[in-house]
C-alpha cells in the first residue's frame, strides 16, 4: 500500500474522528482509580467510543478481543484487559485506544499514573510525551519522514532511558495501518518525504531500563526485558505545508 495523501473531505472526516476520540481519552483520564479493573477501563471506553457514534477500531482487529489497550507498569503495548487485573496506588497505566468514524481511523495513546506516583514514574511519563512534540517540530512538508524517529529518538535516550525498536509508528486513513512504518529511533536513510495531506500515527514507546522487549505467551502484551516501566504516548497529525495539525490533541 502506498502512502496516501488525503482529500480535503477525508481531513475533515479524520479530523471528526480524532476528535471524538480525544474525548474518549479525557473521559478515561478522569475513570482511573485505583481498585478498579482493566476489563472495566476497556469496557467504558468501548462505551464511550459508541456513545459518540465511532466504531472502537481495535476490538477484534487481527483477533485483539478488547476496545482499549490498557498496558500496567512494564507493560509496553497492547495489554489484554481483564476483570481480575485492579490498577493500584502508584501504578501507572498506559491506554492505547482508536476509533473508526465515517469510515477514517483515529489512534492515539496516553500513559496516566494511579492515585500518587513517585516521581521517577512521572518523569518517565512526561519525557515520552515531551519526546513526542520535539519529534513532530520535524513532521513539516519538506522534511524527511526519518527525522521524526532521530528526534524522539535522541531526546528520550538523553535522559538515559531505553526507545523501543520493536515497535513503531504508522500512517493511518481509512486503514488502522498504512504507510509508512515510522521509527521512534535512528535508521539508515532518510525516508520518504513528507507532503501536505499525509496523516501520520506518531507514538514514542518508552522504557524507564533498556529498549529490549518480551512477548507475552498471550500473543500480544509487551513488556519490558528487564522489568522497569514504559511509558506510551501517540496522536493522530496531519502534515500541512506549516506546522503539523494535531487531530487527536487540542490540549
Amino acid at each position: 500500500m502506498a502512502v496516501t495523501i488525503k482529500t480535503e473531505q477525508e481531513i475533515e472526516l479524520m479530523r471528526v474522528s480524532g476528535h471524538k476520540l480525544e474525548i474518549v481519552h479525557n473521559e478515561l483520564r478522569d475513570f482511573i482509580k485505583p481498585g478498579i479493573s482493566t476489563l472495566e477501563i476497556s469496557n467504558y471506553g468501548e462505551k464511550l467510543i459508541r456513545k459518540l457514534g465511532g466504531i472502537p477500531n481495535f476490538k477484534n482487529y487481527e483477533g485483539y478481543p478488547a476496545a482499549i489497550c490498557v498496558s500496567v507498569n512494564d507493560e509496553i503495548v497492547h495489554g489484554i484487559p481483564k476483570k481480575n487485573r485492579k490498577l493500584k496506588e502508584g501504578d501507572i497505566v498506559s491506554l492505547d485506544a482508536g476509533l473508526i468514524w465515517k469510515g477514517y481511523h483515529s489512534d492515539a495513546a496516553r500513559t496516566w499514573g494511579v492515585g500518587q506516583i513517585s516521581e521517577e514514574a512521572q518523569k518517565l511519563i512526561d519525557v515520552t510525551r515531551q519526546s513526542f512534540f520535539e519529534g513532530i517540530k520535524c513532521a513539516k512538508a519538506g522534511h524527511h519522514l526519518h527525522e521524526i524517529g532521530t528526534t524522539i529518538g535522541a531526546y528520550a535516550g538523553s535522559f538515559g532511558y531505553g526507545v523501543v525498536e520493536e515497535l513503531v509508528g504508522h500512517g493511518i486513513g481509512t486503514h488502522l495501518h498504512e504507510e509508512p512504518q515510522i521509527p521512534n529511533f535512528k535508521v539508515k536513510g532518510r525516508g520518504i518525504l513528507l507532503e501536505p495531506g499525509m496523516t501520520l500515527a506518531i507514538e514514542p514507546m518508552i522504557n524507564a531500563g533498556s529498549k529490549h522487549v518480551n512477548w507475552s505467551d498471550d500473543g500480544w502484551t509487551v513488556t519490558t526485558a528487564d522489568g522497569s516501566l514504559s511509558a506510551h504516548y501517540e496522536n493522530t497529525i496531519l502534515i500541512t505545508d506549516g506546522e503539523p495539525e494535531m487531530l487527536t490533541c487540542t490540549e
